[in-house]
């Protein structure tokens, strides 16, 4: 008897609570008219592009016909991908260029931001001349770069030679064991002030008291850097670091513009091989499904970056 008191007490609760909800939803609904012109827009420009790329990526396209014309194959497109070594090669060079990028755009924007720091005269003048790189178009940076790697007129293999460090203009961008790092030079080049500039707003939150207690103390610059400064970058220098990640991944420009893949694949990363499968090949299906499986990639390391991130906030709370 009690049993059944108590199972009709939580159906009543349970119906309770579903009311409760519905009349909170019926008075907020002039809320979600104003709203829902968004939501449409986010429906029909996010989630029915990702629900189509997931159909599509289940069909084969042979090249030159109509999407109409496209065949069920299953998961053949995914197996397709994971057998092929071109898939690990562009992985592993994501993997390089992405890890390479981001660490040293961020710490040379971390060292030029405590340079920059402290007063000096011309300070403004040489901040200014740093940011220059992140404002400038990332197309005309990619063409000025593409010039100055040139091989036969590219002012940086002149220069080597006059400084006789080569015999001949190297290929910066047309050799297969060169290509990759010559990108990730420019991709650093490109990136770095906008670490930079994170990192200056970020020292201005660090408490010059403790700072000159900790000089007072004989604590050297390194100590005051690392049991000072950092502790308070920390929240900021992740920030940074998953921006320029995030980023990173989804580079397009440069690596397409200077070398379009090449050569052999080996400039290529996920994107760029995306979209020569896509629009260069015209295989929609495989490319469908390379995108399918990269972003379940992107999502899973995501879900656990969360997880790292708010670990910290539910001890404290736990406190």
């Amino acid at each position: 008897m009690t049993m059944v008191k108590g199972e009709g007490g939580l159906a009543r609760g349970s119906r309770a609570k579903r009311d409760d909800l519905s009349g909170q939803i019926w008075r907020s609904r002039a809320d979600y008219l104003y709203v829902m012109p968004a939501i449409v827009v986010m429906l029909v420009v996010i989630a029915y592009p990702i629900y189509y790329t997931v159909e599509l990526s289940f069909f084969k396209t042979p090249p030159g016909l109509q999407l109409r014309d496209k065949s069920f194959v299953g998961l053949e497109n995914y197996i397709a991908i994971l057998t092929s070594a071109v898939f690990w090669r562009v992985t592993l060079n994501t993997v390089i260029w992405t890890v390479a990028s981001t660490l040293i755009a961020f710490v040379l924007g971390l060292a030029l931001a405590l340079a920059l720091h402290r007063e000096f005269v011309g300070r403004g003048m040489l901040r200014g001349i740093f940011i220059v790189p992140w404002v400038i178009s990332a197309v005309a940076a990619s063409y000025i770069w593409k010039w100055i790697y040139h091989s036969d007129f590219g002012i940086l293999g002149v220069m080597l030679m006059q400084l006789g460090l080569v015999d001949r203009p190297p290929n910066f961008i047309d050799n297969v064991s060169t290509v990759l790092a010559s990108l990730i030079v420019v991709n650093i080049w490109r990136e770095f002030p906008f670490a930079m500039i994170m990192m200056m707003a970020g020292l201005q939150t660090v408490p010059e008291q403790l700072l000159r207690a900790a000089q007072v103390d004989g604590a050297s610059a390194w100590q005051r850097f690392w049991h000072v400064t950092f502790p308070h970058l920390r929240g900021v220098s992740t920030v940074t670091i998953l921006l320029l990640a995030v980023a990173n991944f989804n580079s397009f420009i440069i690596p397409w513009i200077m070398t379009g893949g090449g050569p052999a694949n080996a400039s290529h990363i996920w994107i760029t091989h995306i979209y020569e499968l896509a629009f260069g090949r015209q295989r929609w299906g495989v490319a469908s499904a390379y995108s399918v499986l990269l972003f379940t990639i992107l999502m899973t390391l995501g879900y656990f970056y969360v997880r790292a991130l708010t670990g910290g906030d539910r001890r404290e709370a736990a406190r």
